[in-house]
Formats: C-alpha cells, structure tokens, sequence
C-alpha cells in the first residue's frame, strides 16, 4: 500500500528531472552489474567453478578470457567475483591484485604495485632480493596465517594482458604461472585480453607453465537486441517517486525508439560499433539536453548527440588553425590532387602557394620563408601531416618527404564552418588543380 502511494505521488517537476538525471547516469556511467548475465550463463559457470577452487578449496589455476573489446569480459569477472564473494569463506579469505599492462609497464613497476595492493610495504621494508622469483615467493609467504600452514588464496586480474608478454623475459608472467602449477601457494591468474592470438606471444617456458584455460567472447547482439538495450538503459524503474512522470517518461521513449530517423541513426552506431559503451556515450549525450523545461529526450537530440559522436577530430583541429596553416593545407590537397597522393615536401607546397599569391593583387598573405616554416612544422606537431620515412630526418627540413593525413572531404567541410574564412581561399581550395 505504501509503495503504491509512493508511486502515486506527484513531485514538482524539477525534482523528478534531478531525480531521473540521477538514476540514468548512475546506470549509464558506473554501468551497474546486472543480476545475471544473458548470452553468457556458460561462460560464468565456469569462470566461478575455476575461482572456488582457489578461494575455498586452495587449489591453483590459470585463465585467460578472450574477446574483442566491448564484449564483457571485465563485467563477465566482475559478476563472478560479485557472485564469489556471497560465499562466507572466500569472502574472508580471497586476496585480490589487480594489474594493468597499461600501466604496470615493466617487471619492477608490477612487483611494486603487488606489494602495495597486498599491504605487505611494512613486510618488505629495505629487504633486498636477488630476483624477481624471490621477491615474490617472499611476498606470498608473508601472506600465511599465524594459525594455518596454508597460505591465503590470491587472485591477480592481469588486463591487457598481451602486454605483459613484452615485459624482458616475460618474467612476472613466468613467475605467477609457475607459481599457479606448483603447490607453493593458492593462486589463480586471470588474464584478460582482445587478442586471440596471445599464445603465440609467451616464450616456450612461459606457455609450458600455463593451463591452457581460455574462456572466448564474442559480442554479437543482434540490432533488435540493441534497439531493446536502449529501451532498457533509458526506462525508469517501476518505484520511481513520481509514478506519472515515469510512466509518460517511458512512453516518451518508447515513442522515440519507433521513430524512423532515430532508428537509423541507431543503426548506424550499431554498424559502427556493436561495444555497449559508446552506446552509452550517445545516451548520455541525449540525456544532457533533457531540462525541466524539456523533460523528455525528442528525436532531434539523438541526431545532434550522433553528430557529435560521430564528430571528426581531424577536421575540428582545422577551425584553430591560422590563415596561412589553412592555406599550406590546401596547397597540399592540390598537389594530392595533381600527383595522386605522392609524397611532398615543404619546397613543393610553397611553389603551390606562390601561384595562388601571383593570382591576388594585394599582399595580405606575403609571408617571410621562416614564418611558412613554422607553419609547416606546426601542422606536422598537430599530426596533420608526417614524415613518410622517420630516416628522412637527416634530409634538409625543406625537402623532407610528407604526407597530409586529410582527405578532401574534411578539408572542404572545415573550410565551411572556418571562422570569417576569406572567399579567395575557399575558391582556392574548391579550384581544381590549384
């Protein structure tokens, strides 16, 4: 009864906005784990049957999860460890480290962060060892309890795994699976990683020691199921404090998810990507132009959200760029043009722009040598252009060999929207052969 009432009521419409913000960024950012996961029930089944045996039981394993990014594999360990830990035991028993090839770059850098993550600093102190395989045989055995022979089952999530195969020797890896094999103490690593072909990566001894266990996932909803998760992710749960609001809230997007327009511009991010986070991305774009006086998400802010998602990088950098830098670009695009995405070098492109300058009575665009030579090297730190061949580096500035990385297409959308872009340059770029 009291939930129905609560239901029932009717909050000021300002409060219900904060309120719904509130719920769908909670949802959209911190992407809640869900009860249970659909597609993959195998999947979770044995990752969970694998970490029991060491969290309850003290028994040693390996394991690399394997899909492209997107797919869920860190949500895929994060339920199981979620379902894990319900058990008493592991619970009070389980030690967790997690690793990143990202950041723990080399050997030295993940011990530290092992110890750290252990709480073994004091432990270690100014201990000094000879190798790495002691270092770590000495951080497990401080791990042992007082009461018990046994040590405390440690669990290391290694992501990205495929990079800590480039680490000198592979000897964090070596060492964690041989110490997975032996008896010396309860672990289980857990790789996570997109690469399928990440065995071929390990050295022979490194490969010798681990189990060979790989749990695959491949991402592939289908675009009913997409178009459903978009539902899902922007609905308001049923004990919403404003029963009325939520109920026109989640007609409003049902409403928008039946749209022709909008469904095609789902399509395209679907076909662009099936990864649920930027489906995310483009959700929560909508949902920042939701105000209290615009309570509802309408189909023109899916198309302005996709716009900007869909953004190019590239071209947004030509709208800060000067007249001369935005001249020298089109110059390039010129001789893209007349020699077909041949190389070219900064001698070539002032040739080009000469003759756009013998073509104009007046003289704003005269520039010194030395002033167009910044410019240039300005647009090859912004990555709008590169070297063709990092040896060339010894080849005189002027006639080293570049390539513009933009197409026409970018330059000609830039030149639209460029600020008070001055009307004999547009008609310079637009020109065919320059």
């Amino acid at each position: 009864m009291s939930k129905r009432k609560m239901k029932d009521s009717h909050l000021p419409v300002g409060e219900c906005i904060t309120k719904l913000q509130e719920i769908l960024r909670e949802r959209l950012c911190h992407q809640q784990l869900p009860d249970r996961l659909e597609g993959v029930e195998a999947q979770h089944k044995h990752l969970l049957e694998l970490l029991k045996r060491t969290a309850v039981h003290g028994e040693s394993n390996s394991v690399l999860i394997v899909g492209p990014r997107g797919a869920g594999k860190t949500m895929l360990l994060k339920c199981v460890l979620r379902d894990l830990l319900e058990e008493t035991e592991a619970e009070k028993n389980l030690l967790q480290v997690h690793l990143n090839g990202l950041l723990q770059t080399d050997d030295r850098v993940a011990l530290k962060e092992i110890t750290r993550q252990l709480h073994l600093e004091n432990v270690v102190g100014d201990k000094v060892f000879g190798s790495f395989a002691e270092n770590l045989a000495f951080l497990l055995e401080a791990l042992k309890k007082g009461d018990r022979s046994s040590s405390r089952p440690v669990l290391f999530v290694l992501d990205e795994f495929d990079l800590f195969a480039h680490h000198k020797n592979q000897t964090l890896l070596y060492n964690l699976f041989d110490v997975s094999q032996s008896a010396q103490a309860p672990i289980a690593v857990v790789g996570i990683t997109c690469r399928l072909d990440v065995l071929e990566l390990l050295e022979k001894r490194v490969k010798s020691r681990f189990s060979h266990r790989q749990i695959h996932l491949l991402s592939s909803p289908t675009f009913d199921q997409y178009l459903e998760r978009v539902w899902t992710q922007l609905s308001l749960p049923e004990d919403f404090p404003d029963g009325k609001f939520a109920m026109d809230w989640n007609a409003s997007i049902k409403t928008l998810c039946e749209d022709k327009p909008v469904e095609e511009v789902l399509e395209r991010h679907f076909n662009s990507s099936k990864d649920f986070r930027s489906m995310h991305m483009l959700l929560m774009l909508c949902l920042s132009r939701v105000s209290v006086t615009k309570p509802a998400i309408k189909p023109a802010d899916v198309l302005e959200a996709s716009r900007l998602c869909f953004a190019d990088a590239m071209a947004n950098m030509l709208h800060g760029l000067s007249i001369l830098e935005l001249c020298l670009i089109i110059a390039m695009k010129h001789l893209n043009d007349v020699y077909e995405g041949e190389p070219f070098n900064l001698q070539m492109v002032h040739n080009e722009f000469k003759k756009f300058l013998q073509r104009k009575s007046h003289s704003m665009y005269n520039f010194e040598q030395p002033v167009i030579m910044k410019a240039f090297e300005h647009l090859q730190q912004l990555e709008l252009t590169r070297p063709v061949d990092s040896s060339s580096a010894k080849t005189q500035r002027e006639y080293q060999l570049m390539r513009l990385m933009l197409d026409n297409s970018q330059i000609m959308e830039a030149l639209q929207k460029y600020p008070q872009c001055p009307t004999d340059v547009k008609q310079w770029a637009m020109s065919a052969f320059g």
